[in-house]
């Protein structure tokens, strides 16, 4: 490719290691400075701002884990191999991961990060462990990778980083305008709910269905019959993912219902973006006065989540809420010209939302399609 050259990763980014401080001293948790593991950056955006958990100056002066600086990449290297984001402020990090800091003569952040984004299968391939695949250093000792002249990179990550950076004004538009709604919802049927309402049973407000899985040799993932959603692991912002069909489906969701994980865990919640087959795992919910009611609907059942999610201590070995426990769940049922007066209103920041999403997806799926050719040389930018 003329003027591009061969690299080990090694070769243009520092490997980090990480640690944990002793979860026994009290003293070295709780503090101010942020401490990563996968569970933090798996989500699919670029950046990472913010942690489960936090340790203090002491823990890190007293462990292994080290502190990543801003634009630093961090990669999971132990279970769920090459899930990865940079850094929008400097934090620590568990031994389960590592992190990349790039070699300015050579690359840059952002290069670097979609040129591992683009590794990741290479890297996957390379684990190895009887129980959690793992990558080590060695593994970036050893990935070959093409390089660019440092122009052409930074131009090549500006494409992709226009891309993200589109994708994440949308993402934090949709928070807002989630916010926003709920606010609403709180204030009106919460906040200023009237005792003179009628209590009743979820039923005389919703309509559900309680998914049904079809036999397994049904199933395909070639986007034969009809998609179908199993449960938690199918659920993304808003709307679920299209990663299973089935040419069998037992019972349906309709468009724009509000969907519910029933089981392992319970109370995640995603909206059908289409006609679709729910198994076991998931129950549908629509507004029995008018069914076109879905911002209610979406809104009113997040509002339960907190005595849906109590079904997750029932149960032996997992958390279940079954249909009974629907039909025997109070709740308030405010008059229906207040519920017309939320929907009126709040609908068209529900209908950016869903507009927003769709959009994330698209360029999701544009950005997606040129990484490899824009990492390989098939595509070249403009200089």
């Amino acid at each position: 490719m003329g003027e591009w050259r061969e690299y080990k990763i090694s070769d243009i980014a520092d490997v980090i290691g990480g640690g944990t401080p002793k979860t026994s001293v009290a003293e070295y948790w709780n503090g101010d400075i942020p401490w990563l593991s996968v569970i933090d950056f798996n989500t699919g955006k670029k950046y990472v701002s913010k942690t489960e958990k936090r340790i203090t100056r002491l823990g890190l002066e007293k462990s292994s884990t080290k502190l990543l600086q801003t634009n630093d990449i961090i990669i999971s290297a132990r279970g769920t191999v090459g899930a990865l984001a940079m850094l929008d402020k400097p934090m620590t990090f568990n031994q389960s991961c590592y992190g990349m800091r790039a070699k300015e003569k050579i690359t840059t952040s952002d290069y670097l990060f979609y040129l591992l984004k683009n590794t990741v299968r290479q890297l996957q391939q390379a684990s190895y462990g009887a129980v959690f695949d793992t990558i080590t250093r060695n593994t970036f000792d050893e990935t070959d990778i093409s390089l660019p002249p440092l122009k052409e990179q930074k131009a090549i990550a500006e494409v992709l980083s226009s891309l993200d950076d589109k994708i994440d004004l949308l993402h934090r538009q949709n928070k807002t305008l989630e916010e926003m709604a709920q606010t609403l919802f709180r204030q009106w049927f919460i906040e200023e709910a009237d005792e003179g309402w009628e209590v009743g049973k979820l039923p005389d407000e919703f309509d559900f269905t309680m998914g049904l899985s079809p036999k397994g040799e049904t199933f395909n993932e070639n986007g034969v019959g009809t998609p179908m959603y199993q449960g938690n692991a199918d659920f993304e912002f808003r709307f679920p993912k299209n990663r299973v069909y089935t040419t069998d489906p037992k019972r349906y969701a309709e468009k724009f219902d509000t969907l519910i994980s029933v089981r392992a865990p319970v109370g995640a919640q995603n909206m059908a973006k289409e006609r679709c087959c729910i198994g076991r795992g998931v129950a549908s919910f629509r507004y029995k006065a008018d069914s076109s009611f879905y911002t209610y609907t979406y809104f009113k059942m997040m509002s339960l989540m907190n005595e849906i999610k109590q079904f997750n201590d029932s149960g032996t070995v997992f958390g279940s809420i079954n249909k009974t426990d629907f039909q025997n769940m109070e709740v308030s049922i405010p008059p229906i010209n207040l519920v017309v007066k939320y929907q009126d209103e709040v609908k068209p920041l529900d209908d950016k939302v869903i507009q927003n999403t769709k959009q994330i997806k698209t360029l999701e799926n544009m950005r997606d399609t040129l990484l490899p050719k824009l990492m390989s040389g098939e595509v070249r930018v403009t200089l």
